[in-house]
């Protein structure tokens, strides 16, 4: 997932790969680029035409994480998908112990972070969330950083969230908790970003997460 992450791409890229093909089975990195106005772009498509098992995608403007992970939903080829910040916040080293959970036979592993000192209003907003989730929809699986799942859980489901925010992400994991299907956790590393900002902590990404939130709760 990239925006204007081009001080970043590349290594964290290269990381990714590196990880990947020490696992010796099919694999594919999909580098969406979100309508970037730095070189991210660029980079994208130097990455994919060095590496076969690299493919880059471009967003007409930025239209937020929920269009990336739609984009990553629609676009992705192996059993198995995950997302991953091109800022370098969440550790390719990550990959590997919930590839295993999965390969354990369940259909998603949801990550969980240690407790680490955080701004305020960070621990503010996901206190918030954590609780509005709960009086919404009576209750949502631990969850923070990573997740890994079933392609074909997407499809099974009928995910249908739209706008900037993750609520696409979240209404896959409820749809898929309330079905029954076996779910996972592992613990998710987390280092600090290589460059750039928060692309979720401000007033624009919130106030639509609010609005698709709300709407979801409708729709389930």
């Amino acid at each position: 997932m990239a925006f204007n992450e081009a001080s970043s791409l590349v290594e964290v890229t290269t990381e990714i790969r590196v990880v990947l093909e020490a696992l010796n089975r099919p694999w594919e990195i999909l580098l969406v680029n979100d309508g970037s106005v730095d070189e991210t772009g660029a980079l994208a498509e130097t990455l994919a035409a060095e590496h076969s098992h690299i493919r880059c995608i471009h967003h007409e403007g930025n239209q937020g994480l929920g269009a990336v992970y739609r984009t990553g939903f629609s676009e992705a080829r192996e059993p198995y998908i995950t997302f991953l910040p091109a800022d370098g916040q969440i550790p390719a080293v990550s990959i590997a112990p919930f590839l295993a959970r999965m390969d354990a036979g369940v259909d998603m592993v949801l990550g969980t972070i240690p407790e680490r000192p955080v701004p305020f209003h960070v621990r503010m907003l996901s206190g918030c969330e954590r609780l509005l989730y709960r009086l919404l929809f009576g209750g949502f699986p631990a969850f923070q950083g990573m997740l890994m799942f079933r392609r074909e859980l997407v499809e099974r489901h009928g995910v249908t969230s739209t706008g900037r925010g993750w609520t696409v992400i979240m209404e896959l994991i409820l749809r898929t908790s309330r079905s029954g299907a076996p779910i996972g956790h592992a613990e998710t590393g987390l280092d600090e970003r290589r460059s750039g900002v928060s692309k979720v902590t401000n007033l624009r990404t919130i106030l639509s997460n609010l609005r698709q939130v709300f709407q979801l709760r409708i729709d389930l």
